[in-house]
């Protein structure tokens, strides 16, 4: 997949702002950002549900409407798509007949752990299940492009381990693999690579690692005895980006974390002092910074 200075405008709102992408074959990408920052916007035109402003998207060589009618493009999407009167797998019965050469509707209830709910109806089924059901179907014309918004909203811990199982076999097959999430720890876990986009450009692009690396700094914590007066000195401090009190603990963001612990150490009454690197959270709120107006609302 390929997008090469990629621009969407709705009237005078820049949705997407020169997007420069290339995903490889068997990758599996998360795709994140603020709400507003163009994620949607992106995947609709990767969809072929909309065309770029300007610049080019291509999957396999082809442009998504080309690609899409290939059977190329699956999508897994939060809401909407089944009908509820169904069984499961009517349902994905049904959407095997859609596509010809379609993979077997056991082998795919299988693949998407649902087959023991193969029989009940979809209006039976939690939100989680119905997402795997999404997934089942999506699978049916074996994509070499998979694209998945918010997959694991409503299923439980195991349910969520179980499905990017599932998507690991699938990228060791050679499918790829786009998803937007919310659960950054998610994204840190199961992604080879991670994209950030923010204001309609990508602000960061590498592992979860690297990513995590962008974001400068460490933060510290300790017990104190006077909480707010060890806090007002420590904002002091030159390189301490911000300081909050929980109870009797300080907790500081800083460049200088060593300086942060030796001041502790030295100048206060501090114990069970701890140091932490910033996590994928963090990295995503200082690459990002505050979000963007809401322009994907644009399209309505």
């Amino acid at each position: 997949m390929r997008l090469s200075g990629v621009r969407k405008q709705f009237g005078s709102v820049i949705a997407v702002d020169g997007i420069d992408l290339t995903v490889q074959q068997g990758e599996v990408v998360a795709f994140l950002g603020p709400n507003g920052a163009g994620k949607t916007s992106t995947i609709d035109m990767v969809l072929g549900l909309s065309r770029p402003t300007a610049g080019s998207v291509e999957v396999l060589g082809l442009e998504p409407r080309a690609a899409i009618a290939r059977g190329l493009i699956s999508a897994v999407m939060q809401t909407g798509g089944l009908l509820k009167d169904l069984s499961v797998r009517e349902t994905v019965a049904y959407t095997a007949s859609l596509f010809p050469g379609a993979a077997p509707v056991e082998e795919v209830l299988e693949r998407a752990g649902i087959s023991a709910i193969a029989d009940r109806k979809v209006g039976k089924c939690s939100g989680g299940e119905q997402q795997r059901l999404r997934f089942a179907m999506a699978l049916l014309p074996d994509p070499a492009l998979l694209l998945l918004d918010e997959p694991t909203t409503g299923m439980d811990v195991e349910g969520r381990r179980s499905f990017w199982s599932a998507i690991r076999q699938d990228a060791e097959r050679g499918r790829t693999v786009l998803f937007a999430t919310h659960y950054l720890e998610e994204a840190d876990q199961y992604a080879d690579r991670i994209v950030l986009v923010s204001h309609g450009r990508v602000v960061a692009d590498g592992s979860g690692s690297e990513i995590k690396a962008l974001s400068s700094g460490r933060t510290v914590r300790a017990t104190v005895g006077d909480a707010t007066a060890v806090a007002d000195d420590l904002r002091r401090m030159a390189g301490v980006d911000g300081v909050e009190v929980r109870g009797d603990a300080v907790i500081a963001h800083a460049k200088d974390s060593d300086a942060v612990a030796r001041h502790l150490l030295t100048s206060t009454d501090a114990r069970d002092l701890e140091i932490t690197a910033k996590g994928i959270e963090e990295a995503f709120l200082s690459l990002t910074g505050d979000a963007a107006p809401a322009r994907e609302e644009a399209r309505a």
